[in-house]
């Protein structure tokens, strides 16, 4: 989309959480928005989400979905913000009554990173000693990393991205797990000792991606957002969150995904894991990129055939009881 200037001014208010990294995200925004109407001035409101504030619990026994997000929501419905930017990965598939996602931005590469303390420096994932211990908030990735490498003990770790290198290389654990997309927009792409192959760790639904969330039917907001879009992301995200979705997960939930589109074709993986990685179930579907949504919803049905709601049904009480 071209620069528009014919609309007239106004301040217009981004709602962001105040870690380092969502401002970056949320500041690249502004200035893209910035570059697209110049004759607007866009605003950055922060403030801190549940998610945010509680740092010494698991995120899966915190229990609420939208723990990123929430906060953001209300500054929406209340008016005091007009839109709000997300790593999509943290954005629920069922958002509150009145907002929608209203874009998606192109993504970077959604892959998980291994980043090892230093005494490891010369090995990879597969050549680490056994009972090497490994720090992840994410169920997803903990559950596939139990599959492939039981050998290894696996410790929680919360914080920011500089708080958990800083317990890496502390001595707190051999090795953690991060997204490659947060490590580069950092400036920390220098830290990712390897890209952790699809074949090992499917990727979280919308990682890598932005999301931009707004009120349904604020059309000069949404017209100005969407000069951000970027379609194919937007597919492949769409149908990652229908998948998603139609199998009622959320942070508590082990689920991953991975898509590409080739010559209009989307195809969609994804993956239903137990917590202790034991029970696994993985099936890919593919179709017209433009049915994406369509895709994930089949992709979902095809898992629970083979296996993913008794999965889902136990993972449910299992958290319920707090395990």
């Amino acid at each position: 989309m071209s620069p528009t200037t014919s609309a007239p001014s106004r301040t217009v208010r981004i709602g962001s959480r105040k870690s380092q990294l969502a401002l970056v995200q949320t500041h690249w925004v502004q200035e893209q928005l910035q570059k697209h109407f110049p004759q607007h001035t866009f605003e950055v409101h922060t403030m801190s989400t549940q998610g945010d504030i509680i740092l010494d619990v698991a995120l899966a026994k915190i229990g609420d979905k939208g723990l990123f997000t929430k906060e953001l929501e209300t500054g929406m419905i209340n008016n005091e913000t007009d839109f709000a930017v997300h790593s999509l990965k943290d954005l629920p598939t069922n958002l509150p009554e009145g907002l929608i996602l209203g874009c998606v931005t192109e993504r970077e590469n959604p892959a998980d990173a291994l980043v090892v303390h230093s005494k490891h420096k010369d090995k990879q994932l597969d050549t680490l000693p056994e009972g090497s211990v490994i720090g992840t908030s994410s169920l997803r990735r903990l559950a596939q990393l139990r599959h492939h490498f039981p050998h290894f003990e696996f410790k929680d770790i919360r914080g920011n991205l500089n708080t958990r290198l800083a317990k890496l290389d502390e001595g707190g654990y051999d090795a953690i797990i991060l997204a490659v997309a947060g490590l580069e927009r950092l400036g920390m792409g220098d830290r990712i000792h390897q890209i952790i192959p699809a074949e090992i760790s499917l990727h979280a639904v919308g990682q890598g991606a932005l999301g931009i969330e707004c009120r349904a039917g604020d059309t000069e907001i949404m017209e100005v957002i969407k000069a951000l879009e970027h379609s194919e992301t937007a597919q492949r995200c769409y149908a990652e969150r229908a998948f998603l979705r139609e199998l009622e997960g959320g942070c508590q939930v082990p689920i991953g995904v991975n898509t590409k589109i080739e010559n209009g074709q989307l195809t969609l993986t994804g993956m239903v894991s137990s917590l202790d990685g034991k029970r696994f179930v993985k099936d890919s579907v593919s179709g017209a990129a433009e049915t994406a949504e369509m895709l994930g919803i089949d992709l979902a049905h095809r898992l629970r055939q083979q296996g993913a709601s008794a999965i889902l049904e136990e993972i449910f009480v299992e958290v319920q009881r707090g395990s």
